[in-house]
């Protein structure tokens, strides 16, 4: 499982811990991840991700999972986020029709 948001990309950051003396070590910076369990109105079920923290705040902004994703560029989502992205996209366009 990697250390990354599947809604946002968030990732792992690298930089320096810095000791009172100034001498600097590598170090990495790790987002703050949550397993999460998320309701679609579109697909009436509940789908599991592995987002950040900050997304739940950008998720719950947006109005639910449901907007977040039709709002959200490819390139940032994970591929579970996508597929979920075009059956909810799919949902859409056979209730318009």
């Amino acid at each position: 499982m990697s250390r990354r948001c599947e809604l946002t990309a968030k990732a792992p950051q690298v930089g320096h811990k810095v000791s009172h003396s100034n001498i600097k070590t590598k170090r990495r910076f790790l987002p703050n991840l949550v397993n999460v369990t998320f309701q679609s109105e579109a697909l009436a079920r509940s789908v599991r991700l592995r987002v950040s923290t900050n997304a739940l705040k950008s998720v719950d902004h947006r109005g639910g999972l449901d907007a977040f994703l039709l709002k959200a560029r490819d390139t940032e989502l994970s591929p579970r986020a996508i597929e979920i992205k075009r059956q909810i996209e799919k949902k859409q366009v056979a209730k318009a029709s």
